[in-house]
This record gives C-alpha cells, sequence and structure tokens, in this order.
C-alpha cells in the first residue's frame, strides 16, 4: 500500500472513529509547532541541543532565590533569543486552524496542550488544557492564580500575586516543578470523560502526558495518531494518519464535513 493510499485509509478510519465518537479530547505536542517554525527542544535542530537542556533542579533554584531568578530572567539572555524569536513570531498553521474548526463543528471537545506558544487560543480554540502552562502568563505559586504577562508590573523582584502575595513566577513548567494542580486535575477529568483521543505530533513519551492516552485506551477509548514518525503508542492507535499535522488534520476536516453529522 503506497502512502497517499495509507493516509487515505488512515482518514476515512480516523472520520469514521470520531463521527460516533462523544466526547474527542486531542494531546497535542511539539510536533504541530514545528510546522509554524518553531523549533522542538530535542533533537535535530533542536534548541536544547544546541544550548544544552536547562539544569534538572531549575524550579528549586528558582525556589531557592525567587528575586535571583527574575533577575536573571528579566536580563538579556542571547543563548535563548532565537527561540524566543521563534516563539514571537509564529502564527498558527492548518493544523491549529483545523482543530478550532474540529471544535466548532462539535467534533472536538477539548485540548490538552503540551505546548506553551498560544497558537491554539489565536487560531480560535478555546476548550483549552495548558498542562505545561502559557509563555504569555504568569502565575502564582501559592493560589494558582494566573495573569497576563504584558502589563504586569514587574518593578518588583520577586513579583507577588494581587490576589494572595504569594511569590509570582512564569507559567511554564521548570524542570523539578510539579504540574500545577488545576491543570493536572483537568487534564484527568477531560481523560476519563473521552470515547477517543486523538494525539497530534506528540512522541508520547513525555510524563505525565504520555499516561493520558494509556489512561484513555485502557478505558475503552479509541486512539488516533496523528504524526509523521511512529511513536510508542502506533500499535495501540485504531486509526493512524502518517503524516505532519498541517496537511493530515485540515484532510480529515474535510472528511468530517462529508459525515454530515457531529455529535450532539
Amino acid at each position: 500500500m503506497s502512502s497517499s493510499e495509507s493516509l487515505d485509509r488512515g482518514l476515512n478510519d480516523a472520520a469514521r472513529i470520531i463521527s460516533f465518537s462523544n466526547y474527542v479530547v486531542a494531546l497535542v505536542g511539539a510536533g504541530i509547532s514545528v510546522e509554524s517554525g518553531i523549533p522542538p527542544f530535542r533533537g535535530p535542530g533542536g534548541i536544547w541541543t544546541k544550548i544544552g537542556e536547562p539544569v534538572a533542579n531549575g524550579y528549586q533554584r528558582f525556589m531557592d532565590d525567587p528575586a535571583a531568578w527574575w533577575a536573571e530572567r528579566l536580563s538579556d539572555r542571547d543563548e535563548l533569543s532565537e527561540f524566543m524569536k521563534a516563539l514571537d513570531e509564529a502564527k498558527p498553521n492548518a493544523a491549529h486552524h483545523a482543530m478550532a474548526e474540529m471544535e466548532r463543528a462539535g467534533f472536538l471537545q477539548h485540548i490538552i496542550t503540551q505546548n506553551i506558544d498560544n497558537l491554539h487560543q489565536e487560531a480560535g480554540s478555546q476548550a483549552i488544557t495548558e498542562i505545561h502552562g502559557n509563555r504569555l502568563k504568569l502565575r502564582c505559586i501559592e493560589c494558582d492564580a494566573r495573569y497576563p504577562l504584558k502589563g504586569f508590573a514587574l518593578d518588583e523582584v520577586p513579583p507577588r500575586c494581587p490576589h494572595c502575595t504569594g511569590i509570582v513566577k512564569t507559567d511554564t513548567v521548570m524542570f523539578g516543578e510539579p504540574i500545577p494542580a488545576d491543570a493536572l486535575q483537568s487534564c484527568r477529568y477531560h481523560t476519563q470523560l473521552c470515547d477517543c483521543m486523538l494525539l497530534v505530533g506528540t512522541s508520547a513519551q513525555v510524563y505525565p502526558a504520555a499516561e493520558f492516552p494509556i489512561i484513555a485506551a485502557r478505558a475503552g477509548a479509541a486512539l488516533i495518531e496523528v504524526n509523521p514518525m511512529e511513536t510508542p503508542l502506533s500499535g495501540f492507535c485504531q486509526a493512524v494518519l502518517r503524516a505532519p499535522a498541517g496537511e493530515a488534520l485540515p484532510a480529515l476536516v474535510d472528511r468530517l464535513r462529508g459525515t454530515g453529522t457531529a455529535p450532539s
């Protein structure tokens, strides 16, 4: 079977599964953002491949001296300029827009994203849990309140939460930092609800996100993989779209339109 025939079959299988599902959740990884020009963290061309991975105890170092961490954060950091520039310049690609359209049409109920880039929101998606945070937000480590980074007063370091006076950090999750309780609870809630999970551009190797498809599958949910590369979960999927998300998801939307149905 040729790759085009295999993709066509996968699209038909995926459209059929989704059209008969009641609660579809998408687990999204870095692969979707690579198509928007954001380099991955690991692998060829990865930002950490070039400059080295962050220290494993990054959160502990923050907790030891939040003021020093913020002072360093607010200073110029040339080694991160390429990545930050890519984030600033990135725009939602066809895959992001396709997922937003799936949500509007009733085919997609929730997105769990491992990305921090805010591109799902820019594309129009609304039902989103950001398990690793959002680069455009700040978060209180005491009460989990979140604030837009833009316009937040940073004349005092470390900044303090207007709600509870707790220490505020960037919303993005550091190495060694627990996943915020509210985000983790949301991920588990939607995983338990789903009867179909769409795995988009994720290596399925970063925990705790990688456990959600396993939990869903054990509860009887169908898995659909959208990834040009094979992953550890490929063999457990009921449909596989072996193509970049920017190609596969718009095609999937077309197939779903053809079914003429959406979950009630």
